[in-house]
This record gives C-alpha cells, structure tokens and sequence, in this order.
C-alpha cells in the first residue's frame, strides 16, 4: 500500500465536474499537544485505563499515531459468507479526538477525516470508497474510539457513570462505564478551563465555530476487570436505529517508550440492549509508529 501523508486541513480545489478535490499542504492543526498541567484524572477507573494502555506520560507525549493495516469487510446478509479485503492507513489524533484514514482502492485514492464531529471526504471520490458493508462515518468512529479510549476519560466537557458492580459480557467480566453529558463522545480538542470554553463546538483545523449535535445517542465503555484495558465499546445512535460495538485485542507498544494499541480490531453491529450480532468489520494492524 502507498503510504498517504496529509498535514494539516488542506484547501480543495476541483478541476471540472465529478473531478477528485486536490489540497495544499499546510501545517497540521489537528496535532494539538494537551496542557498537562491542568489535565485530571477523574478516578480510579481511568487511572487503570491510562496505565493499562502506557502511562500518562506517554499518552501526553503522542499527538499523533501513525497505523497501516489489513482490513477485511464482511457481507451483512444473512448467509453470505463473502467479504473485501484492503489496506488503510490510519493518521489518529488524540487530544484532537480526529482521525484520517487513506487507501488506494482499484477506483483511486480516498482520504476521510472525522475531526470535530464532523466527517468529510478530503480527497478522491465516493466510487473510491472501500465496501460499503458499514458507513464510512461508522467506521471512521469506531475505530477512533477504540484507538483513543483512555484519552477520552480525560475530557472534562463529559461525564463517566460507573457501576459498583461488574457484567459479564461475552465470556469477560467488564465495569460498563457509561458517557455522560451534552456531548456523545468529545467533539473538540481536549482542553481545559477558559481555553476551552472558548473553542467548544469549534473545528480545530478552521478555527470557525460550528455546533455540532451529538451523533450517537449512547457510548458505553466496557473496561477490563482483570486487565482494565477499555477493550469493548458500545455505541448507539437510536434516531437512526444503528447500534455497534467495537472490541480490541492484543495490546503492543507503539514504540520503545510509547502508548500502547490494539493490534486486532472487530467492528460488530448489535442490538439496543448491546448484544452483539454479526462481525462487520476486522483491522490488523501491520506497522506501527509514532509521529
């Protein structure tokens, strides 16, 4: 696969009709650094996460990571065994909660970008789009998500409700950890106090405010009991009756003193009591590197 490397929210510029949109490289907004000497830790539950998965340190130290990966999508009709196989790459912000994902598909070249609750197409064209077995929207949130977990528990703009007590959920016990607040799932950069206040609801990579609805209605992070790794989301978006949960497996380090990631992750479409039903979706990662 050809590496894809964009930076920075880019300016499109169309050359007739139906063409691929072409950018400028600029610097890259969505690489924001956190300000650690404000960030707090919420409770116990995300200690564990952020150690399970590096330490703060390193979490602190990586605004960007850098994935290329093996995707394979599956047919969601019943009895149809069939399924894509292709290459991403995945360009994940933490403390922006933004992700880009690139491929050469045999159509042409597509960038999406999920930044600031909203989902663009920054370069190629839908015929370029990788199997439509799951929305690329869906996709580009899940995955996101899962990469970025414990960052998550790290935004005061939401909340987190733990139980005392932990389920079972497929064969593991978990402390099913639910999002609170006006926002499913941080829009804007992780910032605190006044800086902040003053650029919620505000792209990144624009700097023009913009108020975005919450896309999904419910977010439920099942942490680890044993390991207390964040390793099964569930997310929901009732208005438009879509439900999924993404699990993660098998956690290695980014580099010598980085975060650690998922090398294998499953994309699963459920039901609204969070059953799980068939697998949509399965990543495995193949290089990983930091940036």
């Amino acid at each position: 696969m050809k590496k894809i490397c964009l930076s920075g929210l880019l300016a499109a510029a169309c050359i007739g009709a139906g063409c691929a949109q072409r950018y400028i490289e600029k610097e890259d907004l969505l690489a924001v650094e956190p300000n650690v000497a404000v960030l707090v830790i919420p409770g116990d539950y995300a200690f564990r996460a952020i150690g399970a998965t590096g330490g703060l340190e390193a979490w602190t130290k990586t605004v960007k990571l850098e994935l290329d990966c093996v995707v394979t999508c599956y047919s969601d009709s019943v009895g149809d065994k069939s399924f894509y196989l292709t290459e991403h790459h995945f360009e994940v912000y933490p403390w922006s909660n933004s992700i880009r994902i690139s491929a050469q598909e045999p159509q042409g070249k597509f960038v999406w970008q999920l930044s600031a609750g909203q989902f663009s197409l920054l370069e190629g064209n839908r015929a370029a789009d990788s199997a439509k077995f799951i929305s690329d929207r869906d996709y580009a949130e899940t995955v996101l998500v899962i990469l970025t977990a414990p960052v998550r528990f790290l935004d005061k703009s939401t909340g987190f409700v733990k139980p005392s007590t932990p389920v079972k959920k497929e064969g593991l016990w978990y402390y099913p950890i639910e999002l609170t607040g006006s926002s499913m799932l941080p829009s804007t950069s992780l910032k605190t106090g006044d800086e902040n206040r003053e650029s919620a609801g505000r792209h990144p990579a624009e700097g023009i405010e913009k108020r975005v609805p919450p896309y999904w209605s419910k977010v439920v992070f099942f942490q680890n009991t044993d390991r207390s790794l964040v390793d099964m989301i569930w997310l929901a978006n009732s208005a438009r009756d879509k439900f999924f949960a993404v699990r993660s497996y098998d956690y290695k380090k980014v580099d010598k003193n980085g975060v650690l990631v998922p090398t294998k992750i499953e994309i699963f479409r459920s039901d609204a009591r969070a059953v799980l039903k068939e697998r949509l979706v399965k990543v495995d990662l193949k290089h990983r590197n930091s940036g």
